[in-house]
């Protein structure tokens, strides 16, 4: 009977590139964001609000980092129905707002990211930025 597992964990390195990835592709679209990482279990590990960027997206670009980071697939893909019962069923923390893009390592969610204050397009483009960032980097030895 095995009673543990390894796991690989994102670190607080990984999730201030990530940041400063997602700060970057912001600053060049000219459009101020809040940048919330978690990890797998939707710890904040970092934070950012540039600047201009609106205070409700303080919330909803922590609950798209953590929407993604539970469900392992990009925040906005579902179905109206159940996007509903989605914020339902866990008292609003979770969204489907554009914007949350999980973070992958060796194929094992290590957390999300989500970026929030432009349109969905805007939040979804810096997301996948950082993202690309962080899959870069893991190929460097």
């Amino acid at each position: 009977m095995t009673l543990l597992r390894p796991s690989t964990k994102l670190t607080h390195t990984g999730a201030l590139l990530v940041l400063a990835a997602a700060e970057e592709a912001a600053r060049a679209m000219g459009v101020p964001q809040c940048i919330a990482v978690v990890d797998e279990g939707c710890n904040l590990l970092a934070f950012l609000r540039m600047d201009g960027a609106r205070v409700l997206s303080i919330e909803s670009a922590t609950r798209k980092a953590m929407t993604a980071a539970v469900t392992g697939t990009p925040t906005g893909g579902i179905a109206p129905d159940k996007a509903l019962l989605l914020a339902e069923a866990t008292s609003g923390r979770m969204t489907n707002l554009l914007g949350g893009v999980p973070l992958v390592a060796g194929g094992q969610v290590v957390g999300g990211i989500g970026v929030g204050s432009g349109t969905g397009e805007q939040d979804l483009e810096v997301a996948q930025a950082a993202v690309a960032a962080f899959m870069r980097a893991q190929e460097q030895p």
